[in-house]
């Protein structure tokens, strides 16, 4: 069953990714804790996704559509990446999000994904 792991950073953590004095570390514990998933055999896909600041945000509202620079909400922490993984059940998913490095600040959601197509 696949289950996608939401990664949700501090805007410290953001800024980290880049920082040249910080930026090794903030990767290293992150590569490692990527590598063990694709290590496991259980990495389906994922991506990190660009800071908040560089978000657009689309809403519908009473028929017309409203364009938003930033983030859908201003929250202290954004969504800062998934991974999809292969595992047997949520137990499974909820042990690889526990696993998600202690340096990094954030949470990770876990969401089973859905097996039924909608066309």
């Amino acid at each position: 069953m696949q289950h996608t792991l939401i990664f949700y950073n501090s805007l410290d953590d953001f800024d980290a990714r880049d920082d040249p004095r910080r930026r090794d570390a903030f990767w290293a514990s992150f590569g490692a804790y990527l590598k063990a998933i694709k290590d496991a055999g259980i990495f389906i896909g994922g991506a990190g996704l660009q800071p908040p600041g560089e978000a657009t945000t689309l809403r519908h509202r009473e028929g017309q559509r409203l364009v938003q620079d930033g983030p859908y909400a201003d929250t202290k922490e954004q969504l800062g990446g998934f991974v999809i993984i292969e595992v047997p059940d949520m137990a499974s998913a909820l042990e690889w999000a526990a696993r998600y490095p202690a340096g990094l600040n954030g949470a990770v959601e876990v969401r089973a994904n859905l097996t039924t197509r909608h066309d």
